[in-house]
């Protein structure tokens, strides 16, 4: 009588998006146990504000740079570059608008190409020549960096578009421009991965490359336009960060960022060793993560002791996403629960 409740159950905590919205869940508990303050909302000129906007809106690089690399990490792969990626797109657009005054849809062409041009690089190299992802993305990461740095001399600038500030400032019906923009990759995404074969072909190249050739995909075309993403996105998360600034620092921008969109895909449940991926699930793995960041800064922690319980919750939430780990700690509790004769 209770096996079709118990079955429902158990296949939603096999869920592995289950688990980084459990975490959330707990910490907009302690948030509005602790800090009511983060739930306020207010309005000012027509646009909404408060922490909860700003933790969505501070969310949105992070979430860019995920769906890419959600789909290169579905392929077995990994994209250390889009760090660098950013720092490439962002400096050449100001660069090009403070010199040379060119218009936003030019700007947002040369920014395309760039990361189309870098994607093919680095997708080429892995499908074709058979470098290791790793050692390719590194190439680019330490490359694209130096590129970035030598288009300005290392130095800062300015960024005076109007239609970039517009990505990083402004608000539709009052709310920031950029989460409209995630929302509209987001669902362009999945459209093309669920909707047609692309998301299957990326799956299969995943579990198994050597099969999928032989079933007649085309796994070296799948694995460049997959990079081909991940660069685009990462082009998009530059535009959305100058914008935001207000300005470009080629030597901080992207910095470190490949290794929180990384977290965020293994966060949200897509397994390191390719083949099935989540996309949503990387969304709210980025949003636990900015929202942990968030919550620990309101708290007063020091910045210097910040990453251990941040850490601390990932890895909790990763070995919550393991059915290993559950198996052998429903087995534990099994254990305890039996009468000792």
């Amino acid at each position: 009588m209770n096996s079709a409740p118990s079955t429902i159950i158990s296949r939603f905590l096999q869920s592995r998006i289950v688990w980084p919205l459990a975490g959330l869940a707990l910490l907009l508990l302690f948030n509005f146990v602790f800090d009511r303050a983060f739930f306020e909302v207010s309005t000012r000129d027509g646009n909404f504000y408060g922490p909860m906007l700003t933790v969505m809106r501070l969310s949105v690089v992070v979430m860019l740079l995920a769906m890419g690399m959600t789909l290169v990490i579905a392929t077995g792969g990994v994209d250390l570059s889009v760090g660098s990626v950013m720092a490439i797109v962002g400096t050449l657009t100001a660069f090009l608008a403070v010199k040379h005054h060119l218009s936003f849809p030019s700007l947002l062409g040369v920014a395309i190409s760039v990361s189309l041009a870098i994607g093919v690089f680095n997708g080429v190299l892995i499908s074709c020549v058979g470098i290791q992802p790793i050692v390719v993305t590194l190439i680019m990461m330490v490359l694209g960096r130096g590129v970035a740095l030598n288009i300005t001399g290392g130095s800062p600038l300015q960024v005076v578009d109007s239609g970039v500030l517009f990505l990083g400032k402004s608000f539709i019906v009052g709310v920031p421009v950029q989460i409209f923009l995630v929302v509209l990759v987001f669902a362009i995404t999945v459209i093309l991965c669920r909707k047609t074969a692309i998301g299957l072909f990326v799956e299969a190249v995943g579990d198994n490359e050597t099969a999928s050739r032989l079933s007649g995909v085309n796994a070296r075309g799948i694995k460049v336009l997959v990079y081909i993403f991940s660069a685009v996105c990462a082009a998009l998360a530059a535009l959305v960060s100058i914008g935001d600034a207000g300005s470009v620092d080629p030597d901080g921008l992207g910095q470190m960022l490949e290794l929180d969109a990384i977290t965020a895909v293994v966060v949200g449940g897509t397994v390191l060793t390719g083949g099935r991926f989540t996309l949503l699930g990387s969304l709210i793995g980025a949003l636990l993560i900015q929202t942990l960041a968030t919550t620990l800064i309101r708290q007063g922690m020091d910045s210097a002791y910040a990453p251990v319980p941040k850490a601390l919750v990932i890895l909790v939430v990763c070995l919550l996403q393991s059915q290993k780990f559950r198996a052998q700690i429903a087995s534990l509790i099994g254990n305890f629960r039996k009468p000792t004769s």
